[in-house]
């Protein structure tokens, strides 16, 4: 009788412990997200690089009488000039020195000739003659052509390196740029050789003028690849009768590479993995959440486009992500 009581006393027992432990695993609520769908559509491959803005020309005035005297600068700082311009103008010291030895080589020259021709000296001697006058001829005409100095562009003044009276070294007294259009270099992977060409449009943009898009296109391409860096050069002018770009100023150069059908999703649904550059979505199917690891492409407004890792027509998560995993069952909300 005892062993009848002890083993029913057992049982039962055992019979609340299975319903302990049964009540332990019941699973937690679904968790309320909203969702959309990933959509298609034709994606504009806009592709940014940057550079800084450069004249389209830039010239020196740099005489070549080194040591000379500055006589006049006739224009100053943020003058404009027309091309033949006259800008500056040297001491004529040493142009009137240059003056006297090419009379004096010329006289030589023009006497011996003629005895020369009349036979009364000899061919060499005749021939230094010749020598002595085209080489100082030549000497003169280097001092005249940089006594008066001239602007040899359209520009305005952006440097002046000297003042009247100091002797010149080697420091431009001006320096002249063409602004009215100016130029970008850029260089553009090797993958969009094909894309680039002379006349592509290209969209400047600056930061000093937010918003403000300028219109400019692409008038060089550089023949070959470089290997070191898989690119090539590509030169962009950009109009700039305004004036209200300048040199200098740093710009992003946007051009269309052509459009591409791709996978669309909201900027929101597309989450970082912590620790890594990873990037994924909660793609939810029958109930359930599921991880997707996924490539992203080019921004299109609030809108991200994705590579790999997802096809159109898939509902995907864009709320709850605290408190989705993995395999969590879901309850779609509007």
């Amino acid at each position: 009788m005892k062993r009848v009581l002890i083993f029913g006393m057992a049982a039962a027992l055992m019979l609340a412990g299975c319903k302990e432990k049964k009540a332990a695993v019941i699973e937690s609520p679904a968790v309320a997200v909203k969702v959309t769908e990933a959509i298609s559509e034709i994606v504009p491959q806009d592709v940014e690089f940057t550079a800084n803005v450069e004249p389209w020309q830039k010239n020196s005035i740099v005489p070549a009488l080194q040591g000379a005297r500055i006589a006049r600068i006739y224009v100053d700082v943020g003058d404009n000039v027309r091309k033949g311009q006259l800008v500056a103008e040297m001491d004529p010291m040493q142009y009137n020195t240059a003056k006297v030895q090419y009379d004096t080589a010329e006289a030589d020259y023009k006497r011996i000739k003629s005895v020369y021709d009349a036979g009364g000296v000899s061919e060499q001697v005749f021939k230094q003659a010749e020598a002595q006058y085209l080489i100082t001829k030549e000497a003169f005409d280097n001092v005249a052509s940089h006594v008066k100095l001239y602007s040899p562009i359209d520009g305005v003044v952006t440097a002046r390196g000297a003042d009247e009276g100091n002797l010149f070294t080697s420091t431009p007294i001006l320096e002249i740029m063409q602004i009215d259009r100016l130029k970008v270099r850029i260089n553009v992977s090797e993958q969009y050789f094909r894309n680039v060409h002379v006349g592509t449009p290209v969209a400047i943009s600056v930061d000093i003028f937010p918003g403000e898009m300028f219109p400019a296109s692409v008038s060089l391409v550089a023949p070959s690849i470089d290997p070191a860096t898989r690119t090539f050069m590509a030169e962009v002018t950009i109009p700039n009768k305004s004036g209200k770009l300048r040199p200098g100023m740093f710009a992003r150069s946007t051009i269309n590479m052509g459009d591409v059908k791709s996978v669309i999703v909201p900027d929101i649904a597309i989450q970082r993995q912590i620790g890594t550059n990873d990037r994924f979505v909660y793609v939810i199917s029958n109930g359930v959440a599921q991880r997707r690891i996924v490539e992203v492409g080019r921004q299109v407004g609030s809108l991200t486009a994705v590579t790999s890792g997802l096809i159109a027509g898939e509902m995907i998560a864009i709320t709850s992500f605290s408190r989705l995993n993995d395999g969590t069952a879901v309850e779609i909300t509007q």
